[in-house]
C-alpha cells in the first residue's frame, strides 16, 4: 500500500544576515544590510512531494521577486531594498490534508546620508534698539533603526549642558528623523563648521555618515530670475536658451532644472544655470523649473511654461449622429471638422473652401471655430440637409500668424464613392504571433473598403500594461505593429483599433493579436553546492520551472565538461541523475536542458568535502593571562552539518601574527584530534603561549578520511591584557558571562545595574548618553551599566559587588603583612545628566564597613577610559561599583574588564607600562 503524509514546512536563512533573533511571539526574525543578498529555503517534507510557493505581507505591494524564486523552495533576492522588508510566508502543499505555512520577519536595515538645512530669523528686542538673529540648523535622516544624533561644532561636540547658547531637540511633525541645532542670539563663535553625524550604531556593519556645513555671517537663502517670460512659444525646430539667473545666496547655490510632465528631452543640454533646448518638437513643451539649492531656508524656484506651435493637421467626417449613421446620405446633415494640436490653440486661424471657393455662413453651411462636441481648439463645417449640391472637395487650411510655420492643409472629397466606413480585418494565420526572445515580431491589422483609410491604433488588452515604447497607445499608418527585441513580458494580447480622425468618425472597428514570445527553459536549481559522504548515493534534480515551446526536445548529463553516457531521459519527467559518490568522481556537473528555442543549464559542485567549520565569537572569558607575558585563548567552533560528509577525523590549525606587516614572527600548523563532531555542538581547543600584546589569525579546516574543508579564518586578540608586567594568574571580568563572572547585586541599593552589549540595546533608547559598545569595540561584548530613564530619580544608588578575594590564600611580600592588589577596570560617563561612579573597598571583618577607593562625576567624554589604584587589605574583601544618578535621564554609567590582581609593580614602572600600550 501507498501511505501519503501531509505537508511540512520549515524556513531556514543564509546570505548576508547581520543578526538572527527571536522575538516576544517566538517568530524569527531576519536582519540584513540593503544592498545584501536575501536567501530564505523552504525545508519541506510529505508525500507526495509538496509545491512550494512564497507570498508576503508588512511590505509594498509593488514588491516583485524573480520568477523563479516565488514558486522555488529557495526565495533569493539579490541587492533588497528598505521597501522588501516585512514578513515572508512559505507555503507548502501536496493535497494532503491542510497546507503548511511558515513565516519570517525580514527586517532591512539601512542608514541614508543625513541632510542637513539651515534657517533664520530675526527678532527686534526691546523695542528695536538692536536684532537678535536665532539659526536653526535641521538635520534629517532616514534609517533602520533610529539613528542617533550628535553634532559637532568643527571637531568640539556639542552638548547643552556646557553651552547655554545651543538649543538641541526633535521637532514635531516631521518625515524621517531630525534632531535640531538652535543656536540663540549668535555670537562671534557661532561662526563656524557645523558637523551632523548620524550612527545606527554600526548594525550590519553600517558606518556613520555626516555633512557639514560652514555659517558665516553672510549665510543667506537663494533668490533667481529668469532671463524669459512665464510662457514662451517656439516654433518647431527653433533653439530655446534659457538662464536662470542667482541673484542671491550664500553658500553659492546649485541650480538645478526638471520638467514636467516626465524628464528633461533627451535633446536638453544644461550648463550651469543656463538649458538649452535645440530644435525643439512638440514633444518638447511643458512646465519647466528652475531651481537654486544652497541648503540655506527655501529652495528658490521659478517656472516657465515652453509652448511648442504643431504642425500635425487633422480631420474627422461625422455622419448625421442623430441618424446613428455610418454612412453619407442624401437628405442628412454631415459634419466636417479640422483640428491642429497647436499651443496656444487660440492663436491658430481655420479657413474653409468648397472647390477651391473661400466658404461663408449660410442656412445650409455652417461653420464653427471652435466646436463644442470637439477637442478644444477643432473648426468645424457643418452640411445641413445634404444636397447634390454640396458634393464637392472640402479645403481645411490653419495657419499661425507671426510664426514661420507654414499654413496646413487637408482637403476631403465629399461623394458616396468617395467616403465609406472601414473594415477591419487580420491576415488568415496572424491571429497568433510567435518570435523568439531578443527577435523581431510584427502583428497586423488592416483596413480595407474604407475611405479614406484611417490609421490604426495599438494598445494593451491586460488592464494598465503599456505598450513596449512606454506609452499607452502606438500609432501605426499601415497597421503594422513592428516590435524589436521581444521579451517575455511583451507576451498576451493586442488590440488593434480605426483611429476617430483622418477618416470616418464612427464607431471604431477593433480587433485583437496574440504575441506569443518563446523561450529556453527555466530551470532550478541555477548553481547548488551538494556535498555527500563517499559511496553514498546522490541525486542531482533539475527542475523545469517553465518553457516555451514546453515541449523539452533535449536531457543531456556532463561531468567536468564530458559528456555522461547513460540511456535517454524520459523528456517528460524531471531530469535526474543518481550515483553513488567516490573520490574519481567528485566535481562539476550540468544538466544541459533544451527545447526548440535554446538550452539552459543547472549546475550542481558535487564533492565529499566537509562543510567550513564555523566559529563561535561569544565565549566567555577567552582570554587566560599566564606568566612571562603570555596569554591562552579557548577558541569554540562548530561544525557545519558534519553528517553530510565523511565522519570528522582531525582539525588542521594554523596559526600565524605579524607584526608590521611581516608573517615572520610566528607560523604553525597544528592537528586537533576531533570526537565526531555533532550539529550545533560546540568545539573547543586552548591555544597556549601566545604572546602580549600580539594578535594572531587563525585558520581552521576539518579533514576527513578523503579530503580536507575549506580553512577559514578569524582574528583573536587579548583584549583584557592591560598590565602586561603581571607575572601571577588575575581575576579578570569582561561580563562576557551571564553570571557576570560571581558579581552580585547588593540588595540594599535602590536599582541593579544592567548587562548589556551592541545587539541588545533598546533603539529608542536615551540618545546622547551610555557607550555604544563594549570597551574593545566589538558587537558582541558585553558590558555592566545604569538606565538613568524613569523611573530613576536623582540620587538613586545600584550597586554592584564583586566575588570575595580571600587573602589568606596568598602570600604578600617578604616581611609584609599585607598583600598588594592591582585593581583596575574601564569605565564610561557620557551625558549632560551624568551622576557619580564611586568605586569603594567592603572589608570583610568583625564590623563590616566601606571605604571610598576611587570616584568621578559629571560628564568625562564620549570614549572609555581606563581607572586603576593600589589596595593593601586587611581581610577578605570585596570591590563595590556604586552609581548614583544625576539629574536627568542623559545619566548612564557603564564600567567593563574589570580586573583585579595580586603583586603589583610600582606605579612609576605602572605609568611606563600604560603609556607603551
Amino acid at each position: 500500500s501507498i501511505q501519503y503524509s501531509p505537508a511540512n514546512a520549515q524556513i531556514v536563512h543564509s546570505g548576508a544576515a547581520c543578526n538572527v533573533k527571536d522575538d516576544n511571539i517566538s517568530e524569527r526574525i531576519y536582519t540584513i544590510k540593503e544592498g545584501d543578498t536575501l536567501v530564505l529555503q523552504c525545508i519541506v517534507k510529505g508525500h507526495p512531494r509538496p509545491q512550494v510557493r512564497w507570498t508576503k505581507t508588512a511590505g509594498s505591494a509593488s514588491d516583485k521577486f524573480q520568477e523563479t524564486s516565488i514558486y522555488n523552495e529557495t526565495l533569493r533576492i539579490e541587492g533588497i531594498q528598505r521597501v522588501q522588508g516585512g514578513r515572508y510566508y512559505c507555503k507548502a502543499d501536496n493535497g494532503v490534508g491542510v497546507a503548511a505555512i511558515k513565516s519570517i520577519r525580514v527586517d532591512v536595515q539601512y542608514l541614508d546620508t543625513p541632510v542637513l538645512t539651515v534657517h533664520q530669523t530675526i527678532s527686534d528686542v526691546r523695542g528695536s534698539y538692536y536684532q537678535e538673529k536665532t539659526v536653526f540648523l535641521r538635520c534629517t535622516v532616514n534609517s533602520n533603526p533610529p539613528a542617533r544624533f550628535i553634532w559637532k561644532r568643527a571637531n568640539m561636540l556639542i552638548e547643552q549642558s556646557k553651552d547655554n547658547g545651543v538649543d538641541i531637540y526633535e521637532p514635531l511633525y516631521t518625515q524621517g528623523e531630525t534632531k535640531v541645532l538652535k543656536l540663540k542670539n549668535l555670537r562671534r563663535k557661532d561662526f563656524a563648521d557645523y558637523t551632523c553625524q548620524v550612527s545606527v550604531r554600526n548594525v550590519c556593519n553600517i558606518e556613520d555618515k555626516s555633512v557639514t556645513f560652514r555659517l558665516t555671517n553672510s549665510t543667506s537663502p537663494p533668490m533667481v530670475r529668469l532671463s524669459v517670460n512665464d510662457t514662451v512659444v517656439a516654433d518647431p525646430g527653433q533653439d530655446l536658451v534659457i538662464t536662470c539667473e542667482v541673484t542671491a545666496g550664500f553658500p553659492p547655490p546649485t541650480v538645478i532644472w526638471s520638467r514636467y510632465p516626465g524628464p528633461l528631452p533627451l535633446n536638453a543640454k544644461v550648463r550651469g544655470a543656463q538649458l538649452i533646448l535645440r530644435a525643439v518638437t512638440p514633444t518638447d513643451a511643458g512646465f519647466y523649473n528652475c531651481t537654486a539649492v544652497n541648503n540655506v531656508g527655501n529652495p528658490a524656484r521659478k517656472n516657465i511654461n515652453v509652448v511648442v506651435r504643431s504642425d500635425n493637421l487633422t480631420f474627422q467626417i461625422t455622419p448625421d449622429s442623430n441618424k446613428d449613421s455610418e454612412t453619407i446620405q442624401m437628405g442628412r446633415d454631415l459634419k466636417l471638422s479640422c483640428h491642429v494640436d497647436a499651443n496656444p490653440q487660440d492663436k491658430v486661424n481655420y479657413t474653409w473652401y468648397k472647390n477651391g471657393a473661400l466658404v461663408f455662413n449660410t442656412d445650409s453651411l455652417i461653420l464653427l471655430r471652435s466646436d463644442p462636441d470637439m477637442a478644444p481648439g477643432t473648426s468645424s463645417l457643418e452640411i445641413v440637409d445634404m444636397k447634390f449640391r454640396d458634393l464637392a472637395t472640402y479645403s481645411c487650411v490653419a495657419n499661425f500668424p507671426g510664426s514661420s510655420v507654414a499654413e496646413l492643409r487637408v482637403d476631403v472629397n465629399i461623394s458616396q464613392n468617395s467616403v465609406s466606413p472601414p473594415i477591419l480585418t487580420v491576415p488568415a494565420g496572424g491571429h497568433v504571433v510567435s518570435a523568439r526572445e531578443g527577435g523581431t515580431a510584427e502583428l497586423v491589422c488592416l483596413v480595407v473598403d474604407g475611405k479614406p483609410r484611417p490609421p490604426i491604433l495599438w494598445s494593451r488588452t491586460e488592464k494598465d500594461l503599456l505598450m513596449p515604447s512606454g506609452k499607452a497607445v502606438a500609432e501605426t499608418p499601415d497597421g503594422r505593429l513592428k516590435l524589436r527585441n521581444v521579451s517575455r513580458d511583451m507576451m498576451g494580447f493586442y488590440r488593434c483599433q480605426t483611429a476617430p480622425y483622418n477618416g470616418l468618425n464612427i464607431k471604431r472597428r477593433e480587433a485583437q493579436v496574440q504575441l506569443i514570445v518563446q523561450y529556453p527553459p527555466i530551470l532550478d536549481p541555477v548553481y547548488q553546492d551538494t556535498r555527500a559522504r563517499n559511496y553514498q548515493m546522490v541525486t542531482l534534480r533539475c527542475s523545469v520551472l517553465r518553457s516555451n515551446p514546453s515541449r523539452i526536445t533535449d536531457i543531456r548529463w556532463y561531468r567536468n565538461g564530458n559528456f555522461i553516457l547513460m540511456p535517454m531521459p524520459d523528456l517528460k519527467e524531471t531530469p535526474e541523475l543518481r550515483f553513488k559518490l567516490e573520490p574519481t568522481n567528485n566535481g562539476s556537473y550540468e544538466c544541459r536542458v533544451s527545447n526548440s528555442v535554446g538550452t539552459s543549464t543547472c549546475r550542481f559542485n558535487v564533492s565529499a568535502q566537509p562543510y567550513s567549520v564555523e566559529f563561535y565569537f561569544d565565549t566567555p572569558n577567552p582570554v587566560r593571562i599566564l606568566k612571562e607575558n603570555n596569554y591562552s585563548y579557548n577558541l569554540q567552533w562548530t561544525q557545519k552539518d558534519p553528517e553530510a560528509t565523511d565522519l570528522c577525523l582531525k582539525l588542521c590549525l594554523s596559526l600565524a601574527t605579524a607584526i608590521q606587516n611581516k608573517q615572520d614572527v610566528l607560523s604553525k600548523h597544528i592537528e586537533i584530534k576531533s570526537k565526531e563532531p555533532e550539529k550545533g555542538v560546540l568545539m573547543s581547543y586552548t591555544i597556549p603561549d601566545l604572546r602580549i600584546p600580539l594578535s594572531y589569525e587563525v585558520r581552521l579546516a576539518p579533514i576527513t578520511t578523503y579530503s580536507t574543508g575549506e580553512y577559514v579564518s578569524r582574528t583573536i586578540h587579548c583584549t583584557l591584557c592591560f598590565f602586561p608586567h603581571i607575572n601571577t594568574p588575575d581575576h579578570v571580568c569582561g561580563f562576557e558571562d551571564e553570571r557576570i563572572c560571581g558579581f552580585s547585586q547588593d540588595r540594599s541599593d535602590v536599582f541593579d545595574w544592567t548587562r548589556q552589549n551592541h545587539l541588545t540595546q533598546n533603539p529608542k533608547r536615551s540618545a546622547n548618553t551610555g557607550p555604544e559598545t563594549d570597551r574593545s569595540g566589538t558587537k558582541e561584548g558585553y558590558y555592566m551599566y545604569i538606565e538613568a530613564s524613569r523611573p530613576r530619580v536623582q540620587g538613586d544608588k545600584a550597586r554592584l559587588l564583586s566575588p570575595l578575594f580571600n587573602v589568606t590564600t596568598v602570600r604578600g611580600p617578604k616581611g609584609s603583612g599585607r598583600v598588594p592588589y592591582c585593581v583596575s577596570f574601564y569605565y564610561h560617563m557620557k551625558g549632560k545628566h551624568i551622576g557619580t561612579l564611586n568605586v569603594l573597598l567592603k572589608i570583610r571583618s568583625i564590623a563590616s564597613m566601606d571605604s571610598m577607593l576611587w570616584t568621578k562625576s559629571g560628564h568625562q567624554g564620549p570614549d572609555w577610559k581606563k581607572a586603576y589604584f593600589d589596595i593593601s587589605p586587611s581581610g577578605p574583601f570585596q570591590i563595590v561599583f556604586e552609581g548614583i544618578r544625576g539629574k536627568g535621564f542623559e545619566g548612564d554609567i557603564a564600567i567593563d574588564d574589570v580586573i583585579c590582581t595580586v603583586v603589583c609593580r610600582p606605579n612609576k614602572v605602572l605609568h611606563m607600562k600604560q603609556r607603551r600600550q
